[in-house]
């Protein structure tokens, strides 16, 4: 078991190191580690488990939903958010920055897209605070901490890859889970804009106009029908996730190519290859780390970490912090989706022998990992922050410090606040 471990853990971080792409990295891993076993066909044994790893239809959900969010992105949303969130919260002094993080949680709940909702909102509000004078790095830390809101809220990619991780849990339960816990988020970041930034930031108040609201949100209602029409009908047993994500494609298609006009056909094809190729590198990365996957739970490491967690303490508060710590250093250097993959089947079965219900754990992870998407060394929203808001990583840290604190604090609500992902699920008869 010690060198099964060891294989596991340095060659992937060596891997890592020499600059070998994640999916790749964790092919190899499980090659080795199925090679040092000496049991089973090594290649054929690799092969079958990718196979089978993708090999599930709730994961046809994923390329839909992808091309969905690219076309709502693409399809002049953005822009139809921001006027209306401007109606309802622009008015108070610092607005603008309570204007960002509303359109990012209403954007990326949309687009399903942490990264399409920091290129799209913050190209626009990034200038526009700037040119009111707030600001550069303060508008980029709003914007990127912001958008991460968007793969909490649903529809969401990574609570699929997670549903299918665990094999337990229905998709459409940790959709609805999300919502609150999303929504908590926001508010903590936009506590944050209220303390450090809306009481030394310019404002121009505006007088409250419910016309102004009414005309906005009219304008806005066809890009936010899409999260009605795909819970909704989840929800309401007309159709399944993934049939669901069909449908969002479809709608996403007319209102971006038919109605607002934003998407020229031409467009298309260059949209489906960008599709295609999202894709590939995830179902890529859910093969591999399903092979991994099988080589740890055949070798009992799941529960040999499980039995070293538990022997650190008995208390459930200690044991969950210890978790939300690791998960919190994965995200540094790790993207989401692999994060997920590896990390599920192993810190799952350590949840589930506190009580914790894998709904709310997997709420928790996507929660904590989103933190890591604001963090350097792999932090792509982070990048694409600075990309668009024309400023340097080193100049953003300091700015970033407090929303770090707020979503930290919101995380720790959250795991200890069962509720907050539970209440929903349970209320609309999801789960027990």
């Amino acid at each position: 078991m010690e060198s099964l471990l060891v294989i596991l853990v340095v060659g992937f971080l060596v891997l890592l190191l020499m600059h070998v792409p994640v999916a790749v990295a964790l092919g190899m891993v499980a090659l080795l580690a199925i090679y040092s076993i000496g049991d089973v066909p090594t290649c054929d044994t690799v092969a079958e488990r990718m196979s089978a790893g993708i090999a599930s239809f709730p994961l046809l959900a994923i390329p839909f939903f992808v091309l969905a969010g690219i076309l709502m992105g693409e399809g002049g949303m953005a822009r139809r958010l921001i006027d209306f969130a401007a109606s309802l919260v622009g008015r108070f002094r610092g607005g603008l920055a309570y204007v960002n993080v509303l359109t990012c949680m209403m954007f990326g709940a949309i687009s399903g897209s942490a990264s399409a909702a920091v290129s799209s909102v913050g190209g626009m509000m990034i200038p526009e605070m700037t040119r009111k004078g707030y600001d550069r790095e303060f508008s980029v830390a709003v914007t990127t901490t912001a958008a991460t809101t968007g793969l909490v809220i649903p529809p969401s990619n990574i609570m699929i890859v997670f549903a299918v991780v665990t094999g337990q849990i229905s998709v459409a339960a940790i959709f609805i889970a999300g919502v609150m816990p999303g929504i908590v988020v926001g508010l903590a970041i936009m506590v944050v804009c209220w303390i450090v930034g809306a009481k030394s930031e310019p404002s121009e108040p505006t007088k409250f106009e419910i016309g102004t609201v009414i005309r906005a949100g009219a304008v806005a209602t066809p890009s936010l029908l899409l999260i009605v029409l795909v819970l909704a009908g989840i929800l309401g047993g007309a159709f399944s996730a993934t049939e669901a994500a069909a449908i969002a494609v479809l709608y996403a298609f007319v209102l971006a190519v038919v109605i607002y006009r934003e998407v020229p056909l031409s467009d298309i094809p260059r949209i489906l290859l960008q599709t295609g190729i999202t894709t590939a590198v995830i179902f890529m990365l859910i093969g591999t780390s399903q092979a991994l996957g099988w080589v740890m739970t055949s070798q009992n490491v799941p529960q040999t970490v499980s039995e070293m967690l538990l022997s650190i303490s008995d208390n459930p508060v200690v044991i969950l912090l210890i978790i939300n710590l690791l998960l919190l250093f994965v995200g540094t250097f790790m993207d989401m989706t692999p994060a997920v993959l590896i990390f599920t089947p192993i810190l799952l079965p350590v949840a589930m022998g506190l009580g914790m219900d894998p709904i709310h754990f997997g709420v928790m992870m996507i929660v904590n990992l989103c933190i890591g998407l604001c963090t350097p060394p792999v932090g792509t929203c982070l990048f694409i922050g600075c990309g668009v808001g024309q400023t340097t990583i080193a100049k953003v840290t300091k700015p970033m410090l407090p929303f770090f604190a707020a979503m930290t604090v919101a995380l720790m609500i959250i795991t200890y606040i069962p509720a907050l992902s539970m209440w929903l699920p349970r209320t609309l008869g999801l789960v027990e």
